[in-house]
């Protein structure tokens, strides 16, 4: 089967920065389903760490769109051209779910 690549983000900025950095082919969808993804596909874009965790549990890759915001600019639309002057980069990321006794004893 064909490996599907992902890209999650509702921000035309996103996916134009995408597309100059070379990557075609990109299903773009504003919200991901995770049962939609197969074994072996890759999602780009900025999850919650549940989401990135269910996507890594399918057996797919996730690569994150990481950018270096100054607090000045968040909260707004972002242009391809700001997000490279950021620093947008891909970093791949490996989530999971931790159990119960993973977390520090003085939560209850």
């Amino acid at each position: 089967a064909a490996v599907t690549c992902w890209f999650v983000s509702r921000h035309p900025g996103a996916l134009e920065w995408a597309r100059q950095q070379g990557l075609g082919g990109l299903r773009q969808v504003p919200h991901l389903d995770p049962a939609r993804l197969a074994p072996g596909d890759v999602v780009l874009g900025t999850l919650p760490l549940q989401l990135a965790a269910a996507v890594c549990a399918r057996g797919c890759r996730y690569l994150a769109l990481v950018v270096d915001l100054p607090a000045e600019a968040r909260g707004r639309e972002l242009s391809a051209a700001e997000l490279d002057a950021y620093g947008a980069r891909l970093e791949a990321f490996v989530v999971r779910r931790a159990s119960r006794a993973a977390w520090p004893a003085s939560l209850p």
